[in-house]
């Protein structure tokens, strides 16, 4: 029988690097992440950012697929808007494997879109 490598057996026992998401800056469980499109697969966007799906079902309530694509396509720009600080805000707040339904904003809330849950 064949002996082990020592650094095979090593790798075995190191534990996953922690996911932390863009948005809140809190661990991301496993069962609570989301890939976000920076710019909505709608509009032609291919890059995406892991986040806690509760921050990516508010940046989806807050925001319309076009108010996403022209001019929140970054998280840098999201995190600048004074409806996101607020959630943010709050959120930070809750352990990482905090779930609730997200909010609908003033902004989106007359053009009923949002995912259903």
């Amino acid at each position: 029988m064949a002996r082990k490598n020592r650094d095979e057996v090593a790798l075995l026992d190191v534990e996953p690097v922690p996911v932390l998401c863009p948005m809140c800056e809190r661990v991301i469980p496993d069962d609570q992440k989301d890939a976000h499109h920076l710019v909505p697969k709608s509009k032609g966007g291919k890059k995406t950012v892991c986040l806690h799906r509760v921050c990516h079902d508010q940046i989806h309530a807050i925001f319309t697929d076009s108010q996403l694509a022209k001019k929140f396509f970054t998280i840098e720009a999201l995190l600048e808007d004074p409806a996101v600080q607020k959630f943010v805000a709050w959120v930070k707040s809750k352990h990482p494997g905090f779930s609730d339904s997200a909010k609908e904003s003033r902004q989106a809330s007359g053009s009923r879109r949002g995912r259903k849950l």
